[in-house]
């Protein structure tokens, strides 16, 4: 299936400061260094934003997952 982009501009504003925020780099390997250029898209049905790592740049990607506490919204991988 092909890649759909979404804007995450839209998302109401402390949402989208939760999703830069709680980050992990594989790279750095540490959690909530932040991140950097949101791209959001919609690929097989599932929901990720993508943009880079504060620290060292590289891509970090989450998986946003609905219907889930607060706490659990955002699956990293």
């Amino acid at each position: 299936m092909t890649r759909e982009m979404r804007d995450f501009y839209l998302r109401p504003e402390e949402e989208q400061q939760a999703f830069l925020e709680q980050t992990w780099c594989n790279e750095c390997m540490e959690v909530d260094l932040g991140m950097k250029n949101p791209k959001e898209y919609e690929e097989n049905g599932r929901v990720f934003i993508e943009g880079d790592c504060l620290k060292c740049g590289n891509p970090v990607v989450t998986e946003v997952v609905d219907g889930v506490d607060e706490e659990d919204d955002l699956e990293e991988f």
